[in-house]
C-alpha cells in the first residue's frame, strides 16, 4: 500500500493550479526590461538543456531581451524546481522541467523543499514525447521480450539505470516489473549523460532515458533501443515499436513544460503562453523539435496547460500505486 503521506500528496497534486492561483491582474509594463533566465531541470547536454536552448533564441528575439539557459542538474528536477520556486514572482526566472519532476515528485517524496501545487505556475508545454527503453549491444537484446525473458532466468542480476528515483524512466521500469514479475534492482543516476555514458561503457545494461539523448548513440550501433514509451512512434524512432505494440500497454506520453513562481502577474504568464505557443509553430522551431525526436503539442492556454497537467497527474498517480513506490 502507499504510505498515507503519499495519497495526501496524490490529492493535492489532482488540483494542481487549475486556475493558476491567486494572481496579480496586471499589464505587463515595461517588462521585460532585462535578461530572462530558464533554469532546466537537468544536465547541460541533456534533453530538457537541448529544447530549453531551442526555444531561447527566438524567445529572446520575441522579448527583445536576452534569454539565458542555466542547467541545474540533481534529484529529478527538485534542485531546479526550488530554486524557481523561490525566486521573485516577476518573469525573470522561467523554470523549464520535464513531466516527471512537476507529476512524480510531489507523490514519492515525503519531504519537498516547495509545494509544487502552491510554489509554481504552469506557463505553457514544449514538446510531446516518450521515453526510450535502450541496452547495451553486448545484451544481445532486440526488444522488451529479450530483457523480460532474461531478466526472469536471472532474477537480481540484470540492474537498469535511469535519471534518477522519481523519474518517470524509473517509474516506468516499475510498471514492467510489476506486470512481468521481474527483479531488476535499480540504478539512480544523477544526470542522463552519466546514465547514458555507463550504458555505453557497459557499466549497466538497460535503462529508460529521455526520448533524444541516446540517437547518435543508438545510430552509430553503441546502443539498442528495445521500446519507447507514449501514444505513437515518434519522429526520429519510427522503426522502433512502442511498449504498448510489444504487449505492456503503457501509451502516458510525456512531456517539457514552463513554469514560472507563483504570484507572478497574470499578464507576464499570458505572454510568455503566447509567445512560447506561436514559436514553436514556426517551421524553423518545429523543425528542430521534430529533429530531436519530439513533436509540438496542441496550443493551450496557461490554464488549460494546468488542467492537462491535472489529467496526467492521475496516470503517473496510478502507477505510483501500482508499484507502490514509498517516500523518500
Amino acid at each position: 500500500m502507499i504510505p498515507t503521506s503519499i495519497h495526501r500528496r496524490t490529492l493535492l497534486l489532482g488540483g494542481l493550479l487549475l486556475g493558476t492561483g491567486i494572481q496579480a491582474e496586471a499589464d505587463t509594463g515595461d517588462w521585460p526590461a532585462r535578461p530572462v533566465r530558464i533554469v532546466v531541470a537537468g544536465s547541460a547536454g541533456a534533453g530538457g538543456d537541448i529544447f530549453a536552448r531551442l526555444i531561447a533564441e527566438p524567445l529572446s528575439k520575441a522579448l527583445k531581451q536576452p534569454v539565458v539557459v542555466e542547467p541545474k542538474a540533481g534529484a529529478n528536477g527538485l534542485i531546479a524546481c526550488d530554486t524557481v520556486a523561490k525566486s521573485p514572482a516577476d518573469g525573470y526566472t522561467l523554470l523549464f522541467a520535464p513531466s516527471s519532476a512537476i507529476l512524480i515528485n510531489p507523490v514519492i517524496h515525503a519531504k519537498m523543499p516547495y509545494d509544487t501545487e502552491k510554489d509554481l505556475t504552469p506557463v505553457a508545454q514544449v514538446g510531446a514525447a516518450g521515453i526510450l527503453l535502450v541496452a547495451n549491444p553486448s545484451t544481445g537484446f532486440k526488444n522488451l521480450a529479450d530483457m523480460v525473458a532474461y531478466a526472469k532466468a536471472h532474477p537480481g542480476k540484470l540492474a537498469y539505470g535511469s535519471w534518477g528515483t522519481g523519474s518517470s524512466g524509473h517509474l516506468a521500469m516499475e510498471g514492467i516489473k510489476a506486470h512481468y514479475g521481474l527483479d531488476m534492482p535499480h540504478a539512480p543516476y544523477k544526470t542522463l549523460v552519466s546514465e547514458v555514458a555507463d550504458l555505453i561503457g557497459n557499466n549497466i545494461s538497460v535503462g529508460f532515458t529521455d526520448i533524444q539523448s541516446p540517437l547518435p548513440h543508438m545510430r552509430a550501433g553503441k546502443l539498442v533501443g528495445l521500446g519507447q514509451t507514449g501514444s505513437q512512434r515518434w519522429p526520429a524512432t519510427q522503426d522502433l515499436p512502442t511498449l504498448s505494440e510489444q504487449g505492456y500497454k503503457f501509451e502516458a506520453d510525456g512531456w517539457y513544460g514552463v513554469f514560472v513562481p507563483a504570484g507572478t502577474p497574470q499578464a507576464i504568464v499570458d505572454r510568455l503562453n503566447e509567445e512560447i505557443n506561436r514559436l514553436q509553430k514556426t517551421d524553423a522551431v518545429r523543425q528542430k523539435i521534430e529533429g530531436q525526436n519530439m513533436i509540438v503539442p496542441v496550443s493551450r492556454t496557461a490554464r488549460e496547460y494546468a488542467a492537462s497537467i491535472k489529467k496526467d497527474a492521475e496516470i503517473w498517480q496510478g502507477l505510483a500505486r501500482v508499484t507502490e513506490l514509498k517516500d523518500k
